[in-house]
């Protein structure tokens, strides 16, 4: 990777989190070209972006046959693709369309560009990660230090409700979310929240369960017509830069993500990172929690652990 000059592709580029998620990308002094990959409308968000005066220069593929060429060369494949929830869908009501779209991606990731930097968007995230790495292993090409579930979302929706609620700076605020990317295995650390910030009991219950069901609030919010996309690509891009900085040797990035872990009793388990010019540095572990904290934590490992079996038994299954 020459500094400052990435390939990355966005796999799933014409959708509603790909089209504003490209675009971000496309505004980023950090990419040099930007491959955009979707199975309809990419040649039109390709030459749209195109127009856009800054460096990154962009291409679209469009349909199976061209997603090889779409990878070829890659340093960073974010994937949004997939479908979105709709009201009364939980993100594994997803699973059965999203697994083979996320097993067919990271098929072609694995033989195409096996080094990249994975970032995976599509939901059910707590499933999507153990399918890709199952992929990655059959290729014998898996490094658990490149694969990443963002949860970034998470993160940015803890520290957008804090700082509302404490009147602060939302871009001064920084809350790690551990866990995983579901309902209650969101586990938002605010006893470790910067700056510090107290809440009552009630209050804290409260906003915890706002972080963790805010992507429905926004399915409920519009009505038929899809989940978070603007707020998600905003969350997919901070993501993507943090491991362009980091593969471009700057120091002491960190950002909370979906990965293979040895934190916890599970597999893969979201905790802050050092990111690296390899991917992770090393994992910072889930740090000092309250009370309250502990008990998300053992709340949510017998969900974590059953999606992850779910995503690993769909690769083992796979014809």
């Amino acid at each position: 990777l020459s500094t400052n000059n990435a390939k990355v592709a966005v796999l799933g580029a014409s959708g509603g989190i790909g089209q504003p998620l490209s675009l971000l990308l496309k505004n980023s002094p950090l990419v040099g070209e930007l491959s955009l990959f979707d199975i309809a409308h990419t040649p039109g968000v390709a030459a749209d972006l195109s127009h856009i005066e800054t460096r990154a220069h962009v291409t679209g593929y469009m349909g199976p046959d061209q997603l090889n060429a779409a990878l070829k060369g890659c340093d960073v494949v974010v994937i949004p693709a997939g479908v979105p929830r709709k009201p009364g869908m939980t993100r594994d009501d997803l699973f059965n369309t999203n697994a083979t779209i996320v097993a067919t991606l990271a098929d072609a990731v694995a033989r195409n560009c096996p080094e990249a930097m994975i970032c995976i968007i599509a939901n059910p995230v707590n499933s999507t990660i153990p399918i890709t790495s199952e992929v990655m292993k059959k290729y014998g090409v898996y490094n658990p230090n490149r694969v990443f579930g963002v949860t970034t979302l998470d993160i940015v929706r803890a520290n957008a409700f804090v700082a509302e609620l404490k009147g602060l700076d939302p871009a001064r605020v920084n809350v790690p979310v551990i866990g995983g990317h579901a309902g209650k295995t969101i586990i938002p650390l605010i006893s470790q929240a910067t700056p510090k910030v107290e809440f009552p009991a009630d209050q804290l219950s409260a906003l915890t369960a706002r972080i963790q069901d805010a992507g429905t609030e926004v399915v409920k919010a519009k009505a038929g017509a899809g989940s978070a996309t603007l707020s998600m690509a905003y969350a997919g891009a901070r993501f993507t830069f943090s491991v362009l900085d980091a593969m471009n040797g700057k120091e002491g990035v960190v950002e909370c993500a979906y990965v293979r872990s040895e934190e916890t009793e599970c597999k893969y388990f979201s905790t802050p990172l050092l990111l690296g010019k390899h991917g992770i540095e090393k994992n910072l572990g889930l740090g000092k929690l309250s009370a309250f904290e502990e008990n998300l934590v053992a709340d949510a490992i017998g969900e974590l652990k059953g999606s992850i079996k779910k995503g690993e038994d769909f690769v083992a299954n796979m014809k």
